[in-house]
């Protein structure tokens, strides 16, 4: 895992992108490679237009792989999420993709939101320079009434799962992630970072064909 947070940390640094970030992830121990024959993108919100921007993009990078993907909001004959699906319900579902030669099944979902603040790179600058406490003190109080002193924004931590929906098996994680959208001020914008970042973790665990 090293060796790929490193990886993924100078590519990102080289393209100047800092929008996510990679927390944790998680691969099957026993799957060294892994290759998706046809694959169900699920984006797990009620709000429709995140949803259909998710899957649209991620279906489309997917299938620029060579990856034969399709989006829930064509396949399933129901939206998933205007109510709650019983379990009998959700076997259907499975039993229907299975029976449809979809093997694998990739399910994305924001599972938290923080708040944060940071402050500005001039006030650790004027700080450093203080000589006593007494100017450090004024200079310290405009943090309570300078706005300009610190920023306050939102991460969310968004979580992707990927399944193999194996027949001969039980329906087996294949990989799962956390990565986190920092400051999402534009959906397109943070969707298309969100996926880019994903999609080169997942060829790097070989989850994914590598760009040929």
């Amino acid at each position: 895992m090293r060796l790929l947070l490193l990886n993924i940390i100078l590519i990102l640094l080289l393209s100047c992108e800092n929008t996510t970030q990679l927390k944790d992830y998680w691969k099957n121990p026993t799957i060294k490679t892994y290759t998706p024959k046809k694959v169900l993108i699920i984006g797990m919100t009620q709000n429709k237009e995140a949803r259909d921007l998710f899957e649209n993009t991620f279906e489309t990078q997917l299938q620029i792989l060579g990856v034969d993907a399709d989006k829930s909001q064509v396949v399933l004959n129901k939206d998933l999420f205007k109510e709650k699906i019983s379990e009998t319900e959700i076997n259907k579902i499975e039993d229907s993709l299975i029976s449809l030669n979809y093997d694998t099944v990739i399910i994305s979902r924001i599972i938290g939101i923080k708040n944060k603040i940071k402050y500005s790179d001039q006030y650790y600058k004027e700080h450093i320079e203080q000589k006593n406490f007494k100017e450090e003190f004024i200079l310290y109080q405009d943090q309570f009434y300078n706005p300009n002193y610190y920023e306050d924004y939102n991460v969310y931590n968004a979580e992707t799962s990927i399944y193999c929906l194996c027949p001969n098996n039980d329906r087996n994680l294949i990989w799962k992630g956390s990565i986190d959208i920092i400051d999402p001020t534009n959906l397109k914008d943070s969707v298309k970072d969100y996926i880019k970042l994903l999609l080169l973790i997942l060829e790097e665990e070989a989850i994914i064909p590598t760009p040929k």
